[in-house]
């Protein structure tokens, strides 16, 4: 389908996940993409550096994931005594195991205990938020 673009004389295209524009980036290399993206750009193989993306190619990043440290220490020091922080993830996202990842060693270090919840609907959220209840989660860090 995206081939199908080349044939239209699209001016440019704006991709709003990884996949699309990695799909993008297979179908043409003349037509500007412009991408968002919560992951590495560099690290998907989308472009070749920050500084100099090359191709046509450019776009931006939320590093959601490597903000997840800093968001831990926020609530650490807003909470002192929280001994039970939950992670409220989507599982349908591609950053999901990363933000996971990210957000399990510091916790350990503190000595805090992390209750991960996915979610990914509007009743997958009510039943999330019914179990940190149950967890006795005492503060929740969001990524979204």
């Amino acid at each position: 389908m995206a081939a199908d673009l080349v044939d239209r004389k699209v001016d440019v295209i704006a991709t709003a996940s990884m996949p699309s524009a990695l799909a993008a980036k297979q179908a043409t290399s003349t037509i500007p993409i412009v991408f968002e993206t919560g992951i590495d750009p560099v690290e998907a193989g989308l472009v070749a550096s920050f500084a100099r993306p090359g191709g046509n190619l450019t776009g931006v990043c939320m590093l959601t994931a490597a903000l997840m440290p800093k968001r831990l220490e926020l609530i650490s020091e807003l909470v002192p005594k929280a001994a039970v922080i939950g992670l409220l993830v989507n599982p349908s996202t591609s950053t999901a195991e990363r933000m996971i990842g990210e957000v399990e060693e510091p916790t350990r270090a503190k000595g805090v205990r992390l209750e991960i919840l996915r979610a990914s609907s509007a009743s997958e959220m009510d039943d999330a938020f019914a179990e940190l209840v149950r967890r006795q989660v005492v503060a929740l860090v969001d990524p979204r």
